[in-house]
Parts: C-alpha cells; sequence; structure tokens
C-alpha cells in the first residue's frame, strides 16, 4: 500500500495535469513560465521527485500540444524550452526516447520550414535538435535520416538573425562529428549554402567546411566553382573565410582546377564585362556599378589570393608562372574601370618580380623604363600614378614567361636556378638586391 505522503504526491498530480488539461492558451502560457523558473537545470531524478514518478506524463501533454499547434505560427518559445528542461536533463535519456518515438524530430524540422513562425521560436528549435545531436551517433543519424541537413541548411540561408544562424552553425559542425554515415550529406549541404544570398550564411559554411574538408579528406568537384563564386563578395569577413578554405583546398586533389580557376578569374570573361558598358549608358552611378560588380570583385579577390598562395609556398608560385599568371595580373593592372583590381594585382606582381629574375626581365620590358619605374617606387600606388596610355599597355601585354619556362625543363628537375639567375643568388640575397634596386630608384 501507498504511503499518506505518496497520496498525497500523487494526488497533486493529477491535480496539476487536470488543470493542465482544462487551461486556455493564456493559463497554460503562465503554467509553462512557473515551470521553467522552477525546473531549469534539474535532473531527470530530480523532475520524477517533482512530478511523483509521473514527468512523463507532462511531457507528452507539451509534445501533443506541441504538435497540434506549431503550424498555427502561435507563440512556441515556451513549449520548446519546457521541452528542453526535459530533454536536456542529465539521466533522461527515456525523456529522449519518449520525444523521438511521437514524431519530435520531424515536428522540430518543419518548424524551421513554417514562415508564419516566429526566429526565436525556431532558435529554440535548433537548440532542441542540439540536444538530440549531441547525445550520440545514432540520433545525428535519425535526424540526417529525416531530410534533416536540407532543413537545416535552408533554415541557415534564409534566417535574418546571427545569433540563430551561429546557432545553426552548431548544430551542422555537430552533425559532422562522430557521423560517418552521413557526414558527407552535412559536407555537400555545406557547399550547397555558398551561393547563398545571406553573407553571414555564406561565412559560417565556409568556416565549417574548413572543418569537414579536414573530417573527410576527399573533395568534392563543385566545391572550386562555388569558392571561386563567393570570391565575387562585397563582404570582407566572407572573403577572409574563402581564402582561408582555399588555402587548405590546395592541399587536396582539386589544387590544379582552383589555381587556373584563380588565374582565370583575374581577366573578367567579355560578356560581363560588356554589361558593365551597357550600364554605362543606363545607370547614373557608374562608380557604384564598377565597385560592386562581381567580376571585378573577384578579380580584386583573385589577385590578392594569388599572392598569399604564392608567398606561402614557393611550389604554388613556380605553378602559378606556367599558367601565364604574370600576364594575367598585368592585364588586372590595367583594369581602370576598378581601381582595387589594380592595386592588388600590382602587390602580388611585385612579389613575383622580386623572387624570379625572369618575370623581372619581361615585365620590365613590356612595361618600358618610365612605367617599370613607377612600379618600382610604389606597386601600390601605381594605378593611381599611371596614365591611360600606360594602363593600355599594361591590359594589352604579351608576356610570356611560361614559354621561357619550357627552355629551362629539359636541364634540370626545377627552374628554381634558372630562375634565380647566374651568380646562385638565394632567395634573402635577391630580395635584398631587388629591394636595393628600388631604393635607388626612389633617389
Amino acid at each position: 500500500m501507498t504511503s499518506i505522503k505518496e497520496q498525497a504526491a500523487i494526488s497533486r498530480l493529477l491535480s496539476f495535469l487536470q488543470e493542465w488539461d482544462n487551461a486556455g492558451k493564456g493559463l497554460r502560457t503562465q503554467i509553462l513560465t512557473k515551470f521553467i523558473e522552477t525546473n531549469e537545470g534539474k535532473t531527470g531524478p530530480e523532475l520524477e521527485l517533482e512530478f511523483s514518478q509521473g514527468a512523463s506524463l507532462f511531457l507528452i501533454r507539451l509534445t501533443t500540444w506541441l504538435r497540434i499547434i506549431y503550424m498555427t505560427g502561435l507563440d512556441l518559445e515556451k513549449i520548446l524550452r519546457s521541452i528542453g528542461i526535459f530533454l536536456s536533463a542529465v539521466s533522461s535519456n527515456r525523456y529522449l526516447i519518449e520525444f523521438l518515438e511521437i514524431g519530435g524530430v520531424l515536428t522540430l524540422l518543419e518548424i524551421l520550414g513554417l514562415e508564419k513562425i516566429k526566429e526565436e521560436d525556431k532558435r529554440e528549435s535548433i537548440k532542441l535538435l542540439q540536444i538530440i545531436a549531441n547525445t550520440g551517433r545514432k540520433y545525428k543519424e535519425l535526424i540526417c535520416e529525416s531530410y534533416g541537413v536540407r532543413a537545416i541548411a535552408e533554415f541557415l540561408a534564409k534566417s535574418k538573425s546571427e545569433e540563430t544562424q551561429e546557432e545553426v552553425q552548431i548544430l551542422l559542425d555537430t552533425l559532422l562529428h562522430g557521423n560517418p554515415k552521413y557526414q558527407n550529406q552535412v559536407y555537400k549541404g555545406l557547399i550547397a549554402l555558398l551561393p547563398c544570398g545571406s553573407p553571414k550564411a555564406q561565412q559560417l559554411a565556409l568556416q565549417t567546411l574548413r572543418t569537414a574538408q579536414a573530417i573527410i579528406g576527399a573533395t568534392h568537384p563543385s566545391i572550386v566553382d562555388c569558392v571561386l563564386m563567393v570570391l565575387g563578395t562585397m563582404h570582407l569577413e566572407v572573403q577572409y573565410e574563402a581564402i582561408e578554405l582555399i588555402k587548405d583546398l590546395i592541399h587536396y586533389d582539386v589544387r590544379l582546377p582552383l589555381l587556373k580557376g584563380l588565374v582565370e578569374l583575374l581577366i573578367p570573361s567579355v560578356k560581363e564585362t560588356s554589361k558593365l558598358q551597357a550600364k554605362i549608358f543606363t545607370e547614373s552611378s557608374i562608380l557604384e556599378i564598377t565597385t560592386q560588380l562581381p567580376v571585378f570583385l573577384q578579380q580584386a579577390a583573385a589577385a590578392k589570393t594569388i599572392g598569399i598562395l604564392a608567398r606561402d609556398d614557393f611550389k604554388v608560385a613556380e605553378e602559378l608562372l606556367h599558367m601565364r599568371v604574370i600576364h594575367s595580373l598585368m592585364i588586372a593592372m590595367g583594369n581602370t574601370d576598378h581601381s582595387n583590381s589594380q592595386r592588388l594585382a600590382s602587390l602580388t606582381l611585385e612579389f613575383f618580380v622580386q623572387m624570379f629574375p625572369l618575370v623581372e626581365e619581361h615585365v620590365h620590358k613590356s612595361m618600358g623604363e618610365e612605367l617599370y619605374q613607377l612600379f618600382l617606387s610604389n606597386a601600390e600606388i601605381l594605378y593611381a600614378k599611371m596614365d591611360s596610355i600606360q594602363a593600355d599597355i599594361l591590359a594589352a601585354n604579351k608576356v610570356n614567361v611560361t614559354k621561357a619556362l619550357h627552355l629551362c625543363e629539359g636541364a634540370t628537375n626545377s627552374c628554381f636556378s634558372f630562375f634565380m639567375g647566374p651568380g646562385d643568388l638565394n632567395q634573402v640575397e635577391y630580395v635584398t638586391h631587388f629591394e636595393k634596386l628600388r631604393s635607388e630608384s626612389k633617389e
């Protein structure tokens, strides 16, 4: 027989459940507010003690009510937070199983796709999915099997709240780790996010892709075009993450197409530039058009990225020379429609000239004495000092270092000694020599 104390506890539980069953929306909101204040942070056993071993009876009511009203767009935050108290409680695996058995994961994922539901409620849904994913591998697999990756990625792209987007990133990162069956699905979902219109989503996807790439190892062919496209962004924080990912990717099997793609971006297609020429006659602010045209933003970012990669790895610099990067950089320097492309291309070309006497010789000859001396004096502001004729000389250059490189390939496995010129100057000595020439040209 139960004791008087136990009977009283059961009576209180039944009274509480009856009050909930008979309550309207307003009273239920008050009940949930009090429940959250009283029980947040409690363990499973503590919740059972609070509900006289009948906590599951309240959880099933919460879940049922959620499934009834979530499509109406009513305030869901308190319901989701209350469910979260059960799911996050220590020693509460039974609550999680009960929630999943009645379709809890599908409900949470459907919430993310409904436009009428508030952003704050969707964020609470993401937090519950985090709790579920953190419980173990089979729960991560359950989310992925429920088309969760697609729903979560689409929500990240559409979300207007940076706080919410950061919570989504945490969830995607969790789904990547310890989930070998579906980690490729998450990886592809992140790549699919790169063309989206949200700069924050792009930034977070790029960050998470770096982690995914290290876990998975192999690359997906579509990642090259997607990451190069992101270089057309106006947002420097997104560009930074794209460049960091590119720095990682050159160590994988997409190295060659990635480097080729960067060099190709230095010369915008005729089709894209003709669009600009058409706008010149129809738009009042040509400055705004040219500074924001994606192909010019890509051109500038490509010049910057090539400089970073070449400085980090001398072998990459050598490979780029075989792709006619010098010719392409000089064309970018002649793009008077975009000064940032000119500046960044000039700085990158300066590095190649410093490193390789062969490049210095060809660039000097192509530029002519006057323009070359301007370049030596200050490569960063060359664009502001040169005239339209000099810009045309750069844009129409025929420099072909690649042809000269082929002449030396039969003599040695690397053209390094040929690049460094007679006397076997090493890289440091040559840079010192170049700096001396620069200082003399300024005097």
